[in-house]
This record gives C-alpha cells, sequence and structure tokens, in this order.
C-alpha cells in the first residue's frame, strides 16, 4: 500500500499502477530464502535454462569486437532483417525490416505501441484472465481496459461473438495472447480470423511463440496487416537477462515509434542484439531440446496436480503455465487466491502465483510455472498434496 505521502508527491497515473503480485510472492519467497527456507519456484515465469552456447559466444564475440555503443534507434539491420525471415519461415508472412523496432524487452515495446495507437479516453478489449501488466500499460497511456470473460471449459479462448458486444466508438484495438500466459492455452486460428476481421486494430503479444507442444501457434499477420506483433528472446531462448524484444508495426506508426525509442531508450543493447541475431539463425537444435524438457515437465505436473484434486478442464498446451482451479478443492478458501497463495508458501514453502493477479476471472485459481526442473516440480507436487490434506481439502 502507498503511503500518504507517496500519493501526494507521486502522479496520478503512478499511483494508479496495480502491483504485480507475482513479485510481492517471489519476494516474500527470496526473504524466506535468506532464512535458511528451502523454497521451491512455481510462481516466476523465467526459464530455467541458461542462454544456448551460441547466444552467449554471439554476445562475448560482440563485446571482443568493439561492439559496445549505440546502434541504429530501430535496431541493427542485421536482428531486424533476421526477424523477417524468421516471420518468412515460420508463418509465411512477408515482413519488411522497416517495420521492426527492437527494444530493450518485450516491455517497452508495448509501452511505446500503446503510447503511439491509444488517445485519452480510447478502449483496449483485453481478455479475462490476461496477463496481469497489460491494463497498467494501457491505462499510462491514456486508454481504458473492457474486460471479455473466457471461460476454462472453452480453453480459455475468446468468443469474437463476446467481443464484438463490448466494441464502441471508442474500441482502438483488441490484445490477443496465443500462447497465454496465464493460462498457456491457444487460440484456435479460426477464432483469430474471426477476432482480425472485426474492425479495429489487434495487438498480439507472441512472445510465448515456438514453446507448443500440442497444436500449432498462429500470428496474427497471418489474417491482417492491421496489427501489432510483440516478441522477443525471454521465454523461448532462455534470455531473460538479456533485455530484447521488438514490436512488428503497422508502417503508419513506425516513425513515432522509432522517435519515442529515440527519446526515451536510445537503442537496446549492442550485444544483446548480435545474441539475438544468434538465437534466431543457430538455435534451432538447443530450443527444440529445452521445449521436450518442458512438455515432459507439462505433463507431470497437469498430471500430479489432477491427483491432487484442482481443476483442469482444458490441459494447456503452451507457455510453461498451468491455471489450475483451487475451487474444486475448497471454494471458500480458493475465494481469496493470494491469501491462499502466500498460505501455501509459508506453510509448503512453495511459490505459486494468485489467479487474481490476472484478472477477476482468475479468482479462485492458482498459476504453476513449469520453469523448473522435474525434480524440484516433483518436491514441490508432494509438498501440496500435503498441505491440500492438511489446509485445504473441504
Amino acid at each position: 500500500m502507498r503511503t500518504q505521502l507517496e500519493k501526494s508527491l507521486c502522479s496520478g497515473r503512478v499511483c494508479d499502477l496495480t502491483p504485480f503480485l507475482v513479485m510481492e510472492v517471489l519476494e516474500r519467497a527470496q526473504t524466506m530464502t535468506r532464512q535458511g527456507i528451502d523454497v521451491i519456484h512455481l510462481e516466476v515465469g523465467e526459464p530455467d535454462f541458461d542462454a544456448p552456447p551460441a547466444v552467449v559466444a554471439a554476445a562475448d564475440r560482440a563485446m571482443r569486437d568493439g561492439h559496445t555503443h549505440y546502434t541504429h534507434s530501430m535496431g541493427l539491420p542485421e536482428l531486424r532483417e533476421a526477424v523477417c525471415e524468421h516471420y518468412l519461415d515460420r508463418y509465411g508472412v512477408s515482413v519488411d525490416p522497416g517495420q521492426v523496432i527492437v527494444t530493450g524487452g518485450t516491455s517497452p515495446a508495448m509501452l511505446m505501441a500503446f503510447c503511439a495507437l491509444l488517445e485519452q479516453g480510447d478502449e483496449v478489449v483485453v481478455s479475462d484472465p490476461h496477463y496481469a501488466c497489460y491494463p497498467n500499460f494501457i491505462r499510462f497511456a491514456g486508454g481504458l481496459v473492457r474486460k471479455v470473460r473466457v471461460l476454462e471449459e472453452d480453453g480459455f479462448q475468446y468468443r469474437p461473438e463476446a467481443i464484438a458486444q463490448v466494441l464502441g466508438p471508442r474500441t482502438k484495438a483488441v490484445l490477443v495472447n496465443s500462447p497465454s500466459n496465464p493460462t498457456g492455452n491457444l487460440l484456435s486460428p479460426e477464432r483469430m480470423r474471426a477476432v482480425a476481421d472485426l474492425g479495429p486494430w489487434v495487438v498480439s503479444d507472441e512472445i510465448y511463440h515456438g514453446l507448443v507442444y500440442e497444436g500449432t501457434e498462429h500470428s496474427i499477420l497471418e489474417f491482417t496487416d492491421r496489427a501489432f506483433v510483440f516478441n522477443g528472446f525471454s521465454k523461448l531462448y532462455a534470455m531473460t537477462g538479456l533485455r530484447l524484444g521488438y514490436v512488428i508495426a503497422p508502417r503508419a506508426f513506425v516513425r513515432g515509434l522509432q522517435v519515442m525509442s529515440q527519446n526515451f531508450f536510445i537503442s537496446a543493447s549492442a550485444p544483446a542484439q548480435w545474441a539475438g541475431v544468434a538465437a534466431l539463425r543457430e538455435t534451432a537444435a538447443d530450443v527444440a531440446r529445452m521445449r521436450a524438457v518442458y512438455d515432459e515437465r507439462r505433463r507431470f505436473m497437469i498430471r500430479r496436480l489432477k491427483e491432487i484434486g484442482f481443476g483442469i478442464t482444458v490441459e494447456p498446451t503452451g507457455a510453461f503455465y498451468v491455471l489450475a482451479n483451487a475451487a474444486t478443492l475448497n471454494p471458500g478458501r480458493a475465494a481469496d487466491s493470494l491469501a491462499l497463495a502466500f498460505d501455501v508458501l509459508d506453510k509448503a514453502h512453495v511459490g505459486v502465483t494468485p489467479g487474481i493477479d490476472f484478472g477477476e476471472g482468475a479468482q479462485g485459481y492458482l498459476r504453476f510455472s513449469y520453469a523448473n526442473s522435474i525434480e524440484n516440480i516433483a518436491r514441490a507436487m508432494d509438498r501440496l498434496e500435503r498441505y491440500v490434506a492438511e489446509h485445504l481439502r473441504a
């Protein structure tokens, strides 16, 4: 909670920001670790793998070769070309390098895109549940969030007809995230096409592309060019600390995004950008290996969570998350997922993310990340099973 002094000094747009609750859980867990408590982390969506060797070598080579200076504000031409090659090879869509703006992680790309797209009071349609930070990006840029509930029994997929019901004269965009955080589910190509046909701009967060274990992910660019695409290197290539992402933008917005990049960020890290080129062109075998390990963990975690009694109606097939319904165990306790998550941490020493972090549609749920070793996941599931038997089962 902010103090009255903080509220009086900080701008309203800063005071209106809501906490990222998974970080609150993580920070409590880190305090417990410093106290000597063995905490198993299933809360944070960060790969437990190191970056592939080709990525590390490229970053090291860039440093040794003197690539320690500013780059073009839109990013290295070599990296933007590699991004375009990737989208052509993977999705069959042609992207001009002049539409790619490289950023220091995907979050700055989101902030710039919403600032370029939204006037004060414009609306963006967002699924509920959704990635926790989306509403803060939108509101910080002056926009309003229009939420559309997506349901567990429908695989947490958008229903285009439900989106159509909330469209109004100030609706500027519909935000799509497939594979999704927190649900791990994919939006079908039929529904994606239907969303693209609704009329507003589509903002597509594709950061978990490549981490799909059943079915196939699709880029929104296969269905429309009235779209902003966010992507990056943190998840698929285990490069979170290198802070590298990008936005593919409609041509009319590129100059505005470039000017924002010049003013606010100057450029992304040069060594990280060279590492990104290597990631796109030299790491296919590493990515395939990591994906196979994730899939093994995914299947194990889903099985154990179901055995414990959590509800999982439609099994997630992408990203590295399981959003599990705790209300199947105890509706009353699950009604406050934040309190439940901290209780699990305090009593079972397992870090999990409260569903409320992702909107009212995920209240009563807990999100589990399988970006941890299968040995640690097994230990965490055993602890969770004991916790449920002693404290949660109705």
